[in-house]
């Protein structure tokens, strides 16, 4: 693997997996990808794809095997990784504000970035060269989640409960762009959409990818082979073909004990969340 030390982060997971109160969730994981990659993590809901998206983001604690982000090794830095990397939309983890227009709701977190995620140096610079430095990071993270602001109904007035789901998940990148992270996970990426929509969604995952950011995307089904996704399934053991990985029956069918619910991941994911965030 290779990676850039001002760019995307390089991630490999050996037997990786996750075990709670409620049963496995995940388990055997192990795949490889060099740094700028775009990983398609896919399987059937409930199979642990987002608990898995949160243990490589270091937001969850696996219970087995190991997994390296950027060199970091996982289950025992997990605050190192939450430091390098980014969650896009995250049902119930991190939910865009329905009572916020699209304006603040970037405000909020160009503020947020200002305060807790710059460094003493860049606090201490002129209040002008702050505001520019903010405006010129905004302008980057909206170019990337590819969200024009014009194109919205009332424009940067436009409220967040009447954004569609593509937009919702434009905006939610480009929240996430704005820390600027070496790896940015986004669950469900096919989410309602139309084939056309998934196809931008693809392309917009494809396009951070390509600019040095490596993407971990949660799905449903993987994309074509012309998006030249890192598939790692959720539901199979590895296949023969190049670039798959994952867990589970060889058959393709889930594993055999393994009777986890999507309900059942969330509740392991809220309970994993909170340990791993005393970690």
């Amino acid at each position: 693997m290779t990676e850039s030390r001002d760019t995307g982060a390089a991630v490999s997971a050996d037997g990786f997996g996750l075990k709670g109160p409620r049963g496995r969730v995940f388990s055997g994981v192990s795949f490889s990808a060099d740094a700028g990659a775009l990983l398609a993590v896919a399987g059937p809901s409930g199979s642990g794809r987002t608990c898995l998206l949160l243990a490589l983001t270091g937001r969850m604690k696996a219970t087995e095997g190991h997994a390296k982000i950027a060199g970091h090794p996982l289950p025992k830095r997990l605050a190192a990784v939450r430091r390098i990397s980014a969650l896009g939309p995250v049902p119930g983890v991190n939910d865009l504000d329905p009572a916020l227009t699209v304006t603040e709701q970037l405000r909020e977190r160009v503020l947020l970035q200002r305060r807790f995620g710059s460094s003493l140096r860049s606090l201490l610079r002129p209040r002008r060269e702050r505001a520019a430095a903010s405006r010129a990071r905004l302008e980057a993270a909206l170019d990337a989640a590819g969200l024009d602001l014009d194109t919205l109904p009332r424009g940067g007035r436009t409220s967040v409960r009447d954004l569609g789901r593509l937009e919702e998940l434009r905006l939610s990148v480009a929240l996430a762009m704005l820390g600027r992270p070496r790896l940015l996970a986004v669950d469900d990426l096919d989410l309602k959409l139309s084939e056309s929509e998934r196809a931008e969604a693809w392309a917009m995952a494809r396009s951070l990818a390509d600019s040095g950011t490596t993407v971990l995307a949660v799905c449903s089904e993987p994309p074509g082979e012309d998006v030249g996704a890192v598939v790692v399934r959720t539901d199979t053991e590895p296949a023969d073909a190049a670039g798959t990985a994952g867990s589970g029956g060889a058959d393709g069918s889930a594993p055999a004990g393994d009777d986890t619910t999507e309900d059942d991941e969330k509740g392991e994911a809220a309970d994993a969340l909170a340990e791993a965030s005393r970690a």
